[in-house]
């Protein structure tokens, strides 16, 4: 009896600090913000929760549905680029020596111990018009000029530098650069796990690469896809810094607008509303990774 009560005394000891962190910090706010969703704006500084759906139901207007629409694009453009660059990294990072994949780990992991601002302006450096893309662009452009000119043909003309910042073509490059470690590390797992024999047998038996990697290679990593999938769009349809900062006036998303109904528009219901629509989002999103990966073992799925 001694030893289970002290049993019980640890397990509470243990549990309980982190739940109730979790529990004040972070479902009591959220349960707040949710029931502000349900209210409207009373006087200066007060919220009225009153039971009403009326800005869920504004959330469905033209002008945010638009808006809306142009987040889940840009987030889901964000994910495609995110996993056609990811996963042949991933499988160069699988297929390394040993002695090679924790510095490529490293590289991959590296961004995440830089502030995203300090990597966003870092950014802006290299996309601004004196920046270092267009500089590098324009010595290549100066350089064939030259070329042409040795041999005899027109010279180009005057080189004029890219409109590559303030415009969706930005947003989008911040997006992936941000979150493609992101895609790159679940990828990782899930062909780390794969049973190399299943490729080399494959390929034994006459299937050339491409066959191989889209029939036993992709289907064995379909739950890391997912996950990887998932994971990078979320976030991606959330992202309110990177577009902001490196989008124009036609380049804002679902989470620039939440952000100006807190602080500039003051309708703290409306901003709840539109945030729950994000986090209902996500909670489809989870579901449906549930779905696509149901009955897969851990290890990925069987041939």
């Amino acid at each position: 009896m001694a030893l289970e009560k002290q049993s019980r005394t640890a397990f509470w000891v243990t549990v309980l600090p982190p739940t109730l962190w979790i529990a004040v910090f972070f479902l009591i706010p959220l349960g707040i913000v949710w029931a502000y969703s349900f209210g409207h704006n009373e006087g200066l500084t007060g919220v009225a929760i009153t039971g009403t759906f009326d800005n869920y139901i504004r959330a469905f207007d033209p002008l945010y549905l638009q808006i809306f629409g142009k987040s889940i694009a840009v987030a889901g453009l964000t994910t495609l680029l995110c996993l056609i660059i990811g996963f042949p990294v991933a499988l160069a990072i699988v297929f390394a020596n040993e002695k090679m994949r924790p510095v490529l780990l490293m590289l991959v992991m590296l961004p995440f111990w830089t502030n995203l601002l300090i990597r966003t302006y870092a950014l802006i450096a290299v996309l601004r018009t004196e920046g270092f893309a267009n500089w590098t662009l324009a010595w290549f452009w100066n350089q064939g000029s030259t070329l042409a000119a040795l041999v005899g043909l027109q010279p180009f003309p005057a080189y004029q530098p890219l409109e590559l910042l303030y415009n969706n073509f930005a947003v989008v490059v911040g997006l992936v650069y941000v979150h493609l470690p992101f895609m790159v590390l679940p990828l990782y797992a899930a062909l780390d796990r794969l049973d190399k024999s299943l490729m080399e047998a494959s390929l034994d038996l006459g299937a050339g690469h491409l066959r191989t990697l889209f029939s036993i290679v992709v289907p064995l990593a379909l739950p890391g896809i997912v996950s990887g999938i998932i994971i990078t769009f979320v976030p991606a349809l959330g992202a309110y810094l990177t577009p902001d900062l490196l989008g124009g006036t036609d380049s804002q998303m679902i989470a620039n607008v939440i952000e100006r109904q807190f602080k500039r528009a003051n309708d703290w219901p409306f901003g709840a509303a539109l945030s729950f629509l994000l986090m209902y989002a996500t909670f489809a999103a989870i579901a449906l990774r549930a779905y696509l990966t149901r009955g897969q073992q851990t290890d990925g799925p069987g041939i």
